[in-house]
């Protein structure tokens, strides 16, 4: 059958992206047909079509999570039957399309109360926010928890998640204006990480406290000023860069600073077991339910108008969690 994707055959602005007509290749036995519905959309995703991170063989698709109902089933799929939602990530790459085959290995079942969009806003962000509290550094009652980049999508969940387990929050902000929202994601505090020495504003206001764990996405601007904020035996978490890639470092510095533990996770390593994908994201679904996580916001645009939203997106004119619908 004929199939339309966004492909991109060399990297660069948002213009390299085109949507193309294909034949989508033959069921295997152990694939389903995916119509998709909804198309998540995730940061990754204007630096792998920029070619900056993670770089991709070209050409290529775009795209790492999605929704959508199972249109047919291969000969020995057993555990998901036609007209079921279901929900994916890496599954590989290529998202934004209208129909994919997708191993059934790779699918989760979406749950009665939760929607389509609202699945594909959630997956690959909430998933990102449920290792980090609950196994990189499972969040407690009475924590201090330091989450940079707050405002932005993980951010909030990671903020929202963290403060209904107890912890007392502490998020950073590039602008003034971001202020309301990390503290409507259950925020205490808000800090200024545009200003040159707000981990000093940071413990002044702590009265000599410091914080039991970093959650950094950030990198290089913020990863040196944040090992001053943990506590000693605390632990420093970078799950991203999205000012370039946090400098090296000499083991030793950690000795100084307080014997502190240092980690770089991934999304990608917790859900490589299709049980483990399965278990976390069920874990998602609930947290979400309950309100653990917040979804104030969800931008749904064409996936026609994809390359005039990336281009919206890099010049930060839209924000919140967007979703691309075929």
């Amino acid at each position: 059958m004929k199939a339309k994707k966004v492909q991109i055959s060399s990297f660069g602005k948002p213009e390299v992206m085109q949507i193309i007509e294909h034949d989508l290749p033959e069921l295997t036995d152990d694939e389903v047909l995916i119509r998709q519905t909804a198309i998540g959309f995730n940061y990754l995703d204007l630096s792998q079509r920029a070619g900056h991170m993670y770089k991709l063989n070209l050409p290529s698709g775009l795209g790492h999570e999605a929704a959508g109902v199972i249109e047919a089933v291969g000969s020995r799929v057993t555990d998901f039957r036609i007209g079921e939602r279901v929900v994916y990530m890496n599954a590989p790459i290529g998202a934004y399309a209208d129909y994919r085959n997708i191993s059934s290995e790779k699918l989760v079942k979406i749950p009665d109360n939760i929607t389509d969009v609202q699945a594909a806003s959630i997956l690959f962000k909430g998933l990102t926010a449920q290792y980090l509290v609950n196994k990189t550094y499972p969040v407690k009652r009475g924590d201090i928890v330091l989450i940079h980049a707050a405002a932005g999508n993980v951010g909030q969940f990671l903020c929202s998640w963290a403060k209904s387990l107890g912890a007392y929050v502490i998020g950073t902000v590039t602008y003034d204006r971001r202020f309301n929202v990390a503290k409507d994601a259950g925020c205490d505090m808000v800090i200024n990480q545009s200003k040159e020495n707000w981990h000093l504003e940071l413990l002044d206001k702590l009265n000599g406290d410091k914080v039991n764990v970093v959650f950094d996405s950030v990198g290089k601007d913020t990863f040196m000023k944040s090992l001053d904020c943990i506590k000693k035996f605390g632990t420093m978490v970078i799950y991203g860069a999205s000012s370039g890639s946090a400098p090296a470092i000499d083991p030793e510095i950690l000795n100084q600073k307080g014997c502190l533990y240092l980690t770089r996770p991934s999304v990608f390593a917790h859900n490589s077991a299709i049980e483990d994908l399965r278990a976390n994201a069920n874990q998602l679904f609930e947290a979400f339910a309950k309100g653990y996580i917040k979804l104030n916001n969800i931008n749904q645009f064409q996936l026609q108008d994809i390359a005039k939203i990336h281009g919206e997106i890099e010049a930060r004119r839209i924000s919140g969690s967007i979703v691309f619908i075929p």
